[in-house]
């Protein structure tokens, strides 16, 4: 008899003292506009794996969405719902794998290093020419593909400007430790002193973006950068998941006066809508986490309407 397979839980192996801690990316490689890393850009030769569920996975769909960079690298999706082997592949034409015919994403990680034991995350960049994992850091990812994929982009745009990259870089790991991360580390304690240590920063954090909000349209300036994307990703699970499930409970994204109508700027950006699933994101969070939600009940959706006008545009 086959046995069923586990349900996840990411508390097997990421806590130390009743802390969340994330295991880091295995896969650091990176393409170049000379390939002297062994990647070099080229249309058709690259494949994200990914997850619509996913955050951080969700930084590269925009990336790519943002540039127009569908023809050059093409894109497959995993099944929102995941027990101990993974992300899966479960349905043709829909949550499949086109390269290798694969069942579990596990399965690439393990052509590429048998002996890879880690939890296996998305989003994967895939090299086709040598059928392998170039990286899987969502972070480096979504970097290359607004620099070095430019060229092969059919709408390129500036997500992160060189004479900013200090900027951008200081408040990315402000808001990567704090929000990003936060949240599953509020989430996933087992102690309530750490809970509560990241509810407050969590909540600290957003209550000076509000602030920084206030007179500017985007976080620097009127056109959203690479930082706007990293925090979006977060801002528009919040009151959906984050605010219920990881108990980040002190209060909504809607009740905030300006990272609200902020959040619905960003939604509203061309292309973005359509890389948001809620149902995907719902079904992931609430029907993953047994350890947190035992009995699989989805959260309602919260009543908010993501298509009411922000009234941004004269900040600048």
């Amino acid at each position: 008899m086959v046995e069923p397979p586990q349900p996840f839980d990411v508390q097997d192996r990421e806590h130390s003292d009743g802390m969340f801690v994330r295991q880091a990316s295995r896969f650091r490689g990176w393409v170049t506009a000379d390939g002297s890393g062994g990647f070099a850009p080229a249309a058709g030769r690259y494949h994200l794996y990914v997850a619509r569920a996913c955050p951080w996975a969700h930084r590269t769909i925009i990336g790519r969405a943002l540039m127009g960079l569908e023809e050059a690298i093409t894109v497959s999706y995993v099944d929102p719902i995941r027990d101990a082997r993974g992300w899966a592949f479960t349905e043709p034409g829909r949550y499949e794998d086109p390269l290798h015919g694969f069942g579990l994403l596990a399965e690439a990680y393990r052509r590429v290093d048998p002996g890879f034991e880690d939890r296996v995350t998305v989003p994967v960049l895939w090299d086709r020419e040598r059928d392998t994992i170039v990286n899987n850091e969502s972070a480096d990812i979504l970097r290359m593909l607004s620099t070095v994929f430019a060229p092969l982009a059919e709408h390129p745009v500036v997500l992160y400007p060189r004479e900013r990259a200090a900027q951008i870089h200081a408040l990315n790991e402000r808001i990567y430790e704090r929000v990003n991360n936060g949240v599953y580390v509020a989430g996933f304690s087992t102690r309530q002193a750490v809970y509560e240590r990241a509810v407050e920063g969590v909540f600290g954090l957003l209550d000076e973006l509000e602030a920084r909000l206030a007179t500017s349209r985007f976080l620097f300036g009127p056109e959203p950068l690479e930082t706007d994307w990293r925090l979006f990703t977060t801002l528009i699970r919040f009151d959906a998941v984050y605010q219920i499930h990881f108990k980040c409970s002190r209060r909504k994204i809607a009740e905030y006066p300006n990272l609200w109508p902020y959040l619905r700027d960003l939604y509203q950006w061309p292309g973005i809508r359509e890389t948001v699933s809620f149902d995907e994101i719902r079904a992931h969070y609430y029907r993953t986490h047994g350890s947190l939600n035992p009995h699989h009940i989805e959260a309602v959706m919260p009543a908010l309407d993501f298509d009411e006008p922000p009234g941004r545009r004269a900040l600048g």
